[in-house]
């Protein structure tokens, strides 16, 4: 029995840099933060990756390798209060580390609060998450910090993490553990580090024989179903489930997206995460085939804030059943990747005469608004004119799908443009 109530992986947590498993590419001879710390120097920054890759463990050794002050917060229980109270301390000949976990929780009035130290150089922050901070930190903020992104951990390494853990730990040393397979703790753990290692401590608590322990799959197997509400908590196979959650949504197969989601909800996922993600397949994947779609799913983000859990599992369940049995169109995303794609092939290409703004006098003189003709002003409020840069004249980025909705606009655009786009 282990009469330590550390949990392993704080007992086995890296000391050093140079005891990271993975991230080479950031803390390795020639990473980016392995120069930056050894230059003595620390930007504030996003550390952004899947859970258990060591975020938390990376946030800690840095502050050390600089010598500086660490403060760590939760997003989940920490408000504008709290960070008002670090930002209040006495900060030394130097500013300390404010390690912000799952900082994508923060709402725009915490991420604000922590704007002025941060452009002041009063902290320097590193937040970490799971989420894209392109849509998850605000801009300000983001413009003020690097973005470093962490990798999944390959098998190899997790391989390290159980092997070292093993030769390391006290309590693990005394059940004189070999391992047979390591396929389902691998398998069990979803590639995170973290679970992996809670994993291996479940297996050795529940050897109470004074034999050694052999791992082997089946045995692993029978000690995580015994304890699966202990042991995974934070949400099985997080990326696979979404993605076969969306999938099943865009196959239109509503018992197979409300299996995925119960699947989610029993495991404690962020219901505010689901909703964001199928206020996403809304506009990616049904779009203007159903424009309501979208409205219900962003209503659903809404209403899960308001209410939370666990009524808000039928809100969700409402709009899942509904984007799973409404009609499905990608062509607006289509038209916008390809309008990109062009765009940044076109980006010299100026705006022509008719189209350009003339509030001066001189504009007008040299034919800006010329000819420019104002639809209201026409009969149906439309005039056919060219609105693209000259030699993109005709370019059809817009292609609607084929449901009911969009073989109306489709009608639409042939009476308007004919010929001129090839509708």
């Amino acid at each position: 029995m282990n009469t330590d109530s550390t949990p392993l992986p704080e007992r086995v947590r890296p000391r050093t840099l140079n005891d990271v498993i993975g991230q080479r590419k950031l803390i390795g001879p020639n990473g980016a933060l392995r120069r930056a710390v050894e230059a003595g120097r620390l930007p504030s920054m996003i550390l952004w990756g899947p859970p258990g890759v060591g975020k938390t463990t990376l946030a800690l050794l840095l502050a050390e390798a600089v010598k500086r002050p660490f403060i760590a917060l939760s997003a989940i229980n920490s408000g504008v209060k709290e960070i008002r109270d670090v930002l209040s301390r006495p900060s030394g000949i130097f500013p300390p580390v404010v390690f912000i976990d799952e900082i994508h929780r923060f709402n725009k009035s915490q991420q604000d609060a922590l704007l002025g130290a941060v452009e002041k150089g009063q902290i320097t922050l590193i937040g970490a998450t799971t989420e894209n901070p392109s849509f998850e930190v605000n801009s300000a903020l983001l413009s003020r910090c690097q973005v470093y992104i962490l990798e999944g951990l390959s098998r190899e390494e997790l391989i390290q993490v159980v092997d070292r853990a093993i030769a390391q730990d006290a309590f693990l040393q005394s059940k004189r553990i070999t391992v047979e397979s390591y396929d389902a703790l691998l398998r069990l753990s979803g590639g995170d580090g973290r679970k992996l290692l809670n994993l291996l401590e479940l297996v050795a608590s529940a050897h109470v024989s004074t034999d050694p322990l052999v791992i082997t799959d089946e045995g692993v197997t029978t000690v995580a179903q015994q304890n699966i509400a202990r042991y995974d908590k934070s949400g099985e196979q997080h990326y696979d489930i979404i993605s076969a959650f969306i999938k099943s949504l865009r196959g239109s197969d509503p018992n197979a997206a409300l299996y995925w989601m119960a699947r989610m909800i029993v495991a404690g996922e962020d219901p505010i995460f689901i909703a964001r993600r199928m206020l996403i397949m809304a506009s990616e994947d049904i779009g203007n085939a159903n424009p309501t779609a979208m409205i219900m799913a962003s209503e659903a983000v809404q209403a899960i804030r308001a209410i939370g859990m666990p009524e808000g599992r039928i809100i969700l369940s409402q709009v899942a059943v509904y984007l799973a049995t409404s009609p499905k169109s990608n062509a607006s995303y289509v038209a916008i990747d390809e309008a990109i794609a062009l765009a940044e092939q076109t980006a010299h290409l100026p705006v022509p005469l008719h189209l350009r703004n003339a509030p001066t006098k001189l504009m007008k003189q040299i034919g800006y608004g010329k000819d420019y003709q104002y639809s209201h002003a026409h009969e149906g409020n439309f005039a056919q004119q060219n609105f693209l840069p000259d030699d993109l004249k005709g370019h059809k980025l817009y292609e609607p799908g084929h449901n009911a909705r969009e073989a109306e606009i489709r009608r639409s655009l042939q009476k308007w443009w004919g010929d001129w786009y090839g509708y």
